[in-house]
């Protein structure tokens, strides 16, 4: 969440930088200003009351080893403390109402992102070759179809649609891409591999900044108020959950591999086919947290490090600043990484890389000592897809495609998969 005390000292800025995700965000913030001033005022009271209550306390004693009547100002602190319980009462709902509502306030986007929505984005570079065919390309789910990789309408028997089942190769597939992402980040770029839960409680998922803004969109276990996982990144960045870091442990690297689930995937009917909008799908997560001077150079490591991947999988893809209005609710700044898929004839995103400066910490209560004796901070976190399937193995199938129906796989992937192609089925 945002920080209070910048609100209040600053607010034209803080609605001027909200401003450039879109409208509206001026009367929430004079809200949180408007309850903010009322908790302040009756706490002010209440301190003012309390120092009145001491000194009288003192002076009724006074009198009553003098032997003289204290009835008079005992009477007046009996209001006294009947007027604190009241001011405490008014600051406590204040407080309540003040909270829910800075969790309704998305992060300001950093100076660099454009204002506007997603026709704002800006694309920064691209790399890779161009896939050129002899042939008509077919898109992933044909291709999945007469491999025999890819089973839709059994996902759609079992659970529903957005649900789909990989079969032999391409179950082998996915899991050797995992493995791949995985060994890539541990050994070579220094992050510890976390098993974590997919499901999580409340407190988790308000701590990322899930609810209560998207609750809609998520799978709930009510009964136990549980919460299946939209990513990795919520019971990753929550580990360290109200946690007070030594300042000499930053950077923290993590990553994980999880399902994710997410209700609303597809929900408007758009790129519905195949395996281009599910509600549940793997993914490998990167999150830090970093020094509040080094997480935009660490959000530059960490797209890089998923850069690296698709590079590795001989696939075009493309790097996407995206503008305020398109940025997820908790980021300050996201690069989009999208690969061109010649089957389906569209780029597609498979992973989106952030910075979120504070505001998730502030939400999770996660800091850091920066040096013995110094003022607790907050730290700066940050997260990345490297690399969200089955956008991958989509892209992966449409880009290299043979003539003869076959798969070609990259180099990288031969000893992960134990086969150099998907063959066509004999």
């Amino acid at each position: 969440m945002l920080d209070i005390r910048r609100i209040r000292e600053d607010r034209d800025a803080v609605v001027a930088a909200l401003g450039r995700r879109g409208e509206g965000f001026g009367p929430l913030v004079d809200r949180v200003l408007e309850l903010d001033a009322r908790r302040r005022e009756a706490l002010t009271e209440v301190n003012d009351l309390k120092a009145r209550r001491n000194a009288v306390s003192k002076e009724v004693g006074l009198l009553k080893r003098n032997g003289e009547d204290a009835d008079e100002l005992i009477a007046e602190m009996r209001t006294v403390g009947e007027r604190i319980a009241h001011l405490d009462g008014e600051a406590g709902v204040a407080e309540g109402a003040l909270q829910e509502l800075l969790l309704e306030i998305p992060n300001t986007p950093a100076d660099e992102v454009p204002a506007g929505g997603e026709e704002c984005n800006v694309v920064l570079h691209e790399r890779g070759e161009v896939p050129t065919f002899d042939f008509t390309p077919l898109p992933h789910w044909e291709l999945g179809e007469s491999l025999g990789i890819l089973d839709l309408p059994g996902g759609a028997r079992v659970t529903g649609s957005g649900f789909p089942v990989l079969r032999g190769m391409g179950a082998r597939l996915q899991r050797g891409l995992i493995s791949f992402f995985l060994d890539r980040h541990v050994d070579e770029y220094g992050h510890t591999e976390v098993r974590v839960p997919y499901m999580v409680n409340r407190d988790a998922m308000t701590g990322t900044g899930q609810l209560p803004k998207f609750a809609e969109d998520s799978y709930q276990v009510e009964r136990d108020d549980l919460w299946l996982i939209p990513t990795a990144e919520v019971p990753v960045t929550n580990l360290h959950a109200g946690a007070l870091l030594d300042g000499d442990r930053l950077p923290v690297l993590l990553t994980a591999y999880s399902p994710c689930f997410r209700r609303e995937a597809g929900a408007a009917g758009k790129d519905t086919r195949g395996l281009l909008r599910v509600h549940q799908f793997d993914k490998v997560e990167l999150v830090r947290y970093e020094r509040p001077e080094d997480s935009r150079a660490a959000l530059e490591a960490l797209t890089a490090q998923a850069e690296g991947l698709l590079d590795d999988l001989g696939l075009r893809w493309r790097r996407v600043l995206l503008a305020a209005g398109d940025l997820g609710f908790s980021a300050a700044l996201t690069f989009d990484l999208e690969v061109w898929a010649p089957g389906v004839d569209a780029w597609l995103e498979v992973s989106s890389c952030s910075v979120f400066t504070d505001y998730q910490a502030r939400r999770a209560d996660i800091r850091f000592r920066p040096a013995h004796g110094e003022k607790p901070e907050f730290v700066h976190t940050l997260n990345g897809s490297a690399l969200a399937l089955p956008r991958i193995v989509a892209a992966l199938l449409e880009t290299h495609q043979q003539a003869d129906g076959s798969v070609r796989l990259p180099e990288v992937l031969h000893p992960y998969v134990g086969a150099e192609r998907i063959p066509v089925p004999t």
